[in-house]
């Protein structure tokens, strides 16, 4: 009888100390065509080259904790094509593709039960 009642007791006390677990990046990023500033799936980018001014392709756009994610085919603004200029950490893609929420919100993790906090 002891026994189990310690059991439960670690138990409920491990289940509570992971749900405060959290991380976040600091940027996340969305795949963008620079020439339309459109987001465009994810999958399109393939490296994490930034986007100087020239070239073709899709480029990853970096946007700050408090931006809004843009959804797919929207017009992107606020962030920077210059990752390799950054500090802090950063998440490349799976941002939802419908956009509306903040970067911080869509990169907050939560243990059991989740987290939805966000700043914006």
């Amino acid at each position: 009888m002891r026994s189990s009642s310690i059991s439960l007791g670690i138990t409920a006390l491990m289940a509570s100390s992971l749900t405060g677990c959290s991380s976040s990046a600091d940027y996340a990023a969305v795949c963008v065509d620079p020439e339309t500033q459109e987001r465009v799936d994810d999958d399109q980018c393939d490296d994490d080259s930034d986007y100087n001014g020239g070239g073709s392709g899709f480029f990853w756009y970096y946007l700050g904790a408090s931006s809004r994610i843009p959804a797919v085919g929207q017009t992107t603004s606020g962030g920077t094509f210059s990752g390799s200029s950054l500090n802090g950490t950063v998440q490349r893609g799976g941002l939802p593709t419908t956009g509306g929420s903040t970067v911080k919100s869509a990169t907050t993790k939560g243990g059991f039960g989740g987290s939805s906090r966000g700043f914006g």
